[in-house]
């Protein structure tokens, strides 16, 4: 009992700060609903680590340092600063211009066998690596276009009937891991505030529980970060027939867009 009082506590306090519309759980979602399970997982494990190392380290006294060195938040607010306005604009393209090409997915990036389906519910069209797709036309006169054709439907209807399906949202092209990490980092180590809520604000109140409970604390703290995550992550992944539609992806990506263009702005503006 003694220690589940600053655990709760550390619990409520970290989903205090954490469950709220910002950029880092705003790219989280648009992962869920795009990208495949292994790069929403991937995602994942590095906002949840990245809180966890932040906390930490403010409890170590890690934001005492931070508070000396004013100057090193200042670059970090304007690196990205940077980056929030450049993703903010190419939401808003995305939003105003989208494109009306089904999404292309290279073949190695379902490697759970299920069949990739249109918005139409139709077999999605898989371009090579650096190739491009030769438009496939219904009723093909070919013996060997009706062959294949017969052969993607039967394929397909099996996959229905196990629910093994999905869906390729229109015009959104699939994040790779690479880029998936590499825009996760910075969203999370060039935001200033997470800075200032994890190694000052949460360290603080942290070493403020005595020398006893500021480890449950903090151990509640972290779990909040790994909960709130793994919940928007994986639970997000089922706003995804939802995302069939391009309408959405246009409503979304223009959110997305006023998110990132108001966090952009207010950190080149030093709000």
């Amino acid at each position: 009992m003694t220690a589940l009082l600053p655990l709760l506590s550390g619990l409520g306090t970290g989903l205090a700060l954490i469950v709220a519309i910002g950029v880092q759980n705003t790219y989280l979602l648009r992962l869920a609903v795009s990208a495949r399970l292994q790069v929403v997982a991937v995602a994942v494990v590095v906002c949840a680590v990245s809180d966890g190392v932040l906390i930490l380290a403010g409890v170590l006294g890690v934001g005492v340092v931070v508070e000396r060195f004013p100057v090193a938040i200042v670059v970090i607010r304007f690196v990205g600063a940077a980056f929030l306005l450049t993703y903010g604009v190419l939401a808003a393209r995305r939003a105003l211009r989208p494109s009306g090409d089904t999404m292309r997915v290279e073949q190695d990036a379902h490697d759970d066998g299920a069949p990739v389906l249109d918005a139409g519910g139709h077999p999605a069209m898989i371009a090579p690596a650096g190739g491009h797709r030769a438009p496939v036309h219904a009723g093909a006169t070919s013996g060997a276009g009706r062959d294949a054709a017969e052969a993607v439907a039967a394929t397909t209807r099996a996959a229905e009937a196990a629910g093994r399906t999905r869906t390729v949202p229109p015009g959104r092209p699939a994040p790779t891991m690479r880029a998936a990490v590499l825009t996760m980092l910075v969203f999370t180590w060039a935001n200033p505030h997470v800075y200032l809520d994890t190694l000052v604000f949460l360290g603080s109140v942290a070493n403020q529980q005595g020398v006893d409970d500021r480890w449950w604390w903090t151990i509640g703290a972290v779990a909040a970060s790994c909960l709130w995550f793994g919940a928007l992550g994986f639970g997000g992944r089922l706003l995804r027939p939802l995302f069939a539609k391009p309408l959405t992806w246009r409503v979304f990506d223009g959110l997305v867009a006023l998110v990132m263009l108001g966090f952009g702005a207010a950190l080149a503006l030093g709000a």
